[in-house]
């Protein structure tokens, strides 16, 4: 069997004012309503100016873009293909979102990184996402160089792997209940140190874990454990076999009341931490 016309001659729209494309969008939206991101954004998100306006409304269409599948700026109109736009109220246009990202340096990331650690702690209430986070979690820190192109992009440098990127440190946590989640991320120039704000990422990762898991615990006296596990070194991002391995390790003043210990089957230190509270503590 073969097509009728050529290539050329077809063309593919999506434009019946009746008809959703991607109706489970529905859903992700109305629990990030209920969780508070576009509130959340506009309080923490600031770039300033014009710019920086209706912050929450421009974030709420990359998430819902993202969660329909866009992996682009210009992809991110489908979230207004047919019936969409009747489903959302407060939709921006790719243009409009397209200047909003670009307004970003590295400093506004951490904003971002801000107002996705305080969603996911939201987001644990109204959720399982963190089932068993009360009783045991571990935290895995991972690094990786992201390609880029254009030396004009903020940060963009050549580190290790000899390609030009950005370099993001990111910690997941994981329960016995639950799939790994994304606590903390940290973005840092291309030509960062491995080892560079690993410290300060563990101990806002630990915070976040608590906050999102760890303290949700019953009632009375509770006692939790979050074993953390030093960096996994990229391995994508064009690295070659002869490429330096930076040192696998976490300082020790990323936790309180750390003892180092080993992975069975694995030469990755870890750190241990325990921590026992009562209600009034």
């Amino acid at each position: 069997m073969k097509a009728s016309h050529t290539r050329g001659a077809v063309s593919v729209r999506f434009d019946d004012p009746g008809l959703v494309s991607h109706a489970g969008v529905v859903a992700v939206m109305r629990l990030a309503e209920d969780a508070g991101l576009s509130d959340l954004a506009g309080e923490l998100v600031r770039l300033g100016g014009p710019v920086g306006a209706n912050a929450g409304a421009k974030i709420s269409t990359i998430v819902a873009g993202m969660a329909a599948g866009a992996d682009s700026i210009s992809d991110l109109d489908l979230v207004r293909h047919g019936g969409m736009a009747g489903l959302f109220t407060g939709i921006r246009a790719p243009s409009t979102v397209g200047t909003f990202l670009r307004w970003f340096s590295m400093g506004h990331v951490a904003q971002l990184e801000k107002l996705s650690a305080r969603l996911l702690a939201r987001l644990a209430e109204l959720t399982p996402l963190l089932a068993g986070a009360d009783r045991l979690g571990l935290l895995d820190l991972d690094s990786k160089i992201s390609q880029v192109y254009g030396r004009g992009k903020d940060g963009a440098a050549f580190g290790y792997t000899g390609v030009l990127g950005l370099n993001t440190l990111a910690a997941t946590l994981t329960t016995a209940a639950g799939r790994p989640v994304i606590v903390a991320t940290r973005l840092r120039g291309g030509n960062a140190d491995t080892r560079r704000a690993v410290s300060s990422l563990a101990r806002r990762a630990l915070g976040t874990a608590r906050a999102a898991g760890g303290d949700r615990a019953a009632a009375g006296t509770r006692r939790f454990r979050i074993l953390c596990r030093g960096i996994d070194h990229d391995a994508g991002a064009g690295r070659g076999s002869g490429s330096p391995s930076p040192p696998h390790n976490i300082p020790r003043s990323a936790t309180r009341s750390t003892r180092s210990a080993s992975t069975p089957g694995s030469s990755t230190p870890t750190a241990t931490r325990s921590s026992t509270r009562t209600p009034d503590s």
